[in-house]
């Protein structure tokens, strides 16, 4: 997968999801713990794969991922 919009999507569903690259664009859904980078070994995405499974966390959304952007930003345009 090359979009972060998954990851967006997941972390925002709280629902778990494993990154099969070295890195993420999206580094706040590592933060959050709904994401995992797996890497490009089949031991490194094995082993993520266990731990995602191991883990038994409430996950919560980053802060301003409430589905009010436009509200925020038609504020601050009419205060202009």
């Amino acid at each position: 997968m090359r979009s972060g919009g998954l990851q967006e999507e997941t972390t925002a569903l709280g629902v778990p999801c494993i990154t099969l690259r070295e890195n993420t664009e999206r580094p706040i859904t590592i933060k959050m713990g709904t994401n995992v980078l797996g890497g490009t070994s089949k031991d490194s995405i094995l082993k993520a794969y266990r731990d995602s499974m191991k883990k038994k966390k409430k996950f919560s959304v980053p802060p301003k991922w409430d589905g009010k952007a436009a509200e925020r930003i038609w504020k601050v345009l009419n205060s202009i």
